[in-house]
């Protein structure tokens, strides 16, 4: 029997928390991805993250006696989003080889401009007004303000196809989020949503790691060791489902521009492992940020 999911017109205190930290993670998690390249290729990486977090997820679902294979129509949405989410890693990570990470991170960010602009087409609540239009431009002009001393470095003759695949995951990103909300996988558990997705993204990874010609092997450090637990356990398990959780009861418009913190997270991050400074345009960029979050997620009867 299905329980109907209550959803809400706005993110409340445990939303907004669960988002903060998430996006938290996931910018320590760019650093932490690009420090263990040198131990482990990246789409190796992501194979295994993806592999054991699959495993992981089903033994929490028989744990928690959450059904994973019975028939609620969600199968054909659930394949899709899971090869939409497999596409954005793969775009992303095989895009790192032609541009600055600083460059893909700009035009991956574009996510949330595809959810506001094609969501609303098929869910009429989550249309954006003038002042949440102007957030949400506001969040991107921070990334691209804290960036922008990358923006200009390097001479790749190739660079502009690693623009177009960061474009490409930043919009494969966004379709995700809008399937989930348009078709039968916003009704679905969030554990189930999350299966779909890692779990294609595990049998995908694997053979685009091979065809790349990565070189495999399995001694690794201690810190390698390390890295991947966290990003299986942290990342790809418990944030993405936290992440699943609330696409089925939050606003996905509102849900998105948090997105823009990880960049940001990102930068800071960097500056504390890698010794990198923190400058006044990337402690500008956190509040204008922060701004745009709030223009976007204010309630306009407050």
């Amino acid at each position: 029997m299905h329980q109907t999911v209550l959803r809400k017109a706005h993110l409340d205190s445990l939303a907004v928390g669960l988002l903060i930290a998430c996006s938290m993670f996931w910018g320590f998690q760019q650093v932490l991805v690009k420090a263990t390249i040198v131990e482990i290729p990246p789409i190796f990486q992501a194979s295994i993250r993806f592999a054991c977090a699959t495993l992981l997820l089903v033994l929490w679902c028989r744990w928690r006696r959450v059904p994973l294979f019975t028939r609620d129509s969600s199968f054909k949405p659930g394949l899709l989003a899971g090869t939409l989410f497999a596409f954005e890693f793969a775009c992303l990570y095989v895009g790192l080889q032609f541009s600055a990470a600083s460059r893909l991170t700009v035009f991956l960010y574009t996510a949330p401009f595809w959810v506001a602009l094609l969501l609303p087409v098929w869910v009429k609540s989550e249309q954006l007004r003038k002042l949440q239009w102007l957030g949400l431009g506001l969040a991107f002009v921070a990334v691209l303000f804290a960036l922008r001393d990358g923006l200009g470095q390097g001479s790749n003759p190739q660079q502009w196809l690693g623009d177009l695949l960061a474009l490409a995951a930043g919009l494969a990103w966004g379709l995700t989020t809008v399937t989930i909300r348009t078709t039968r996988l916003s009704a679905i558990s969030p554990e189930k949503l999350l299966f779909y997705q890692i779990g294609v993204s595990a049998l995908f990874m694997p053979a685009l790691s091979l065809l790349l010609n990565e070189h495999w092997h399995w001694q690794f450090n201690h810190f390698a060791i390390g890295s991947l637990v966290l990003q299986t356990v942290v990342g790809a398990f418990a944030s993405y489902l936290a992440w699943m959780w609330m696409l089925g009861r939050y606003p996905a418009t509102k849900l998105s521009v948090f997105a823009f913190l990880t960049p940001v997270f990102a930068l800071l991050f960097g500056a504390l492992w890698l010794q990198e400074p923190v400058t006044p345009t990337l402690l500008a960029s956190l509040a204008l940020v922060a701004t745009g979050i709030v223009l976007v997620n204010r309630n306009p009867q407050a």
